[in-house]
């Protein structure tokens, strides 16, 4: 097996550290393992730039391959570039698309057996890109609210419901917004039909297990598109409702499709890519890199 390159979060908690060394235990059986602990983008440049033909493994959740993906786009070294993944993060959503184990043994023999398959990636017109998920709305004003939470529980080993309970927060006062969404370049959303939500996939799950884009697949090259148009009364509840089961695609007022191309905008909004908030934002573009790079499956 060829040498590996481990990167994880040298700022990660004792559980992660005990749920690596289980990884680590079927990776040295069959191969060498360098392990790089970064803390900041400046760090991770560092180790990328001596990576060499090794194959990097990311030892992280959602946050962490974002980063790392997003250094080697940046590096212009992603395209054709073999990654492995041990999901050691709060959320894990992308791990979950992508159908990887999140038993670190598991995962670990996952990255020594496993077929390297080529995956999509998102990215907008500043070349910032999506791993996992892309929303703006009521979803990432949860996600606002909920990272407040998750570094309060985060604390007391409680920051996987962090999500949930911004969500909940969110609830009590979403944020509507007028918006004109394109798909391919047809307006599917114009300014005169508020949305609650818009929810761009490339990995299905988002806060840790909210399914957001239940048919997001990161292999297909396409984005799979939500659209909540649910803003009113019982009609936000009925689709609060089926969103926590994951059934919302079936309500009067959410519209699905797939594209490889979607444009945002509107009045200010703030979007949540890969759990990372960014705005306020008054347009956004974003496309599908059909396998961008390859990850073992």
């Amino acid at each position: 097996m060829e040498p590996l390159l481990l990167i994880t979060n040298s700022q990660a908690g004792s559980s992660d550290q005990a749920n690596l060394e289980l990884a680590l235990d079927v990776l040295r059986a069959e191969s060498s393992v360098e392990i790089a602990a970064t803390a900041n983008p400046g760090e991770l440049d560092g180790v990328l730039h001596r990576a060499g033909s090794r194959r990097i493994v990311i030892a992280g959740g959602d946050g962490s391959i974002h980063a790392v993906v997003a250094a080697l786009h940046r590096r212009n070294e992603l395209s054709g570039k073999v990654l492995g993944l041990i999901p050691l993060g709060t959320g894990n959503d992308f791990a979950r698309s992508a159908g990887i184990s999140e038993d670190p043994a598991k995962a670990a023999r996952t990255v020594l057996h496993g077929k390297p398959t080529p995956t999509d990636l998102l990215v907008d017109e500043f070349g910032d890109i999506v791993v996992n998920n892309v929303h703006l709305g009521a979803s990432a004003q949860a996600g606002r609210l909920g990272s407040a939470v998750k570094g309060v529980l985060g604390k007391v080993k409680l920051g996987k419901i962090g999500y949930p309970i911004g969500a909940a927060l969110a609830a009590l006062r979403p944020h509507v917004l007028r918006l004109k969404v394109e798909v391919d370049g047809t307006v599917v959303n114009d300014l005169d039909q508020p949305v609650l939500m818009v929810s761009l996939g490339n990995g299905s799950d988002v806060g840790g297990g909210t399914t957001l884009n239940p048919d997001a697949e990161p292999t297909d090259g396409t984005i799979d598109v939500m659209i909540s148009r649910a803003v009113q009364g019982w009609s936000k509840v009925n689709f609060a409702a089926l969103l926590t089961k994951g059934e919302h695609a079936s309500h009067d007022d959410v519209l699905t499709m797939r594209g490889t191309s979607v444009t945002v905008a509107g009045e200010e909004f703030w979007t949540s890519a890969d759990g990372e908030l960014h705005g306020p934002e008054t347009r956004r573009t974003w496309r599908v890199e059909p396998g961008a790079y390859l990850l073992t499956r």
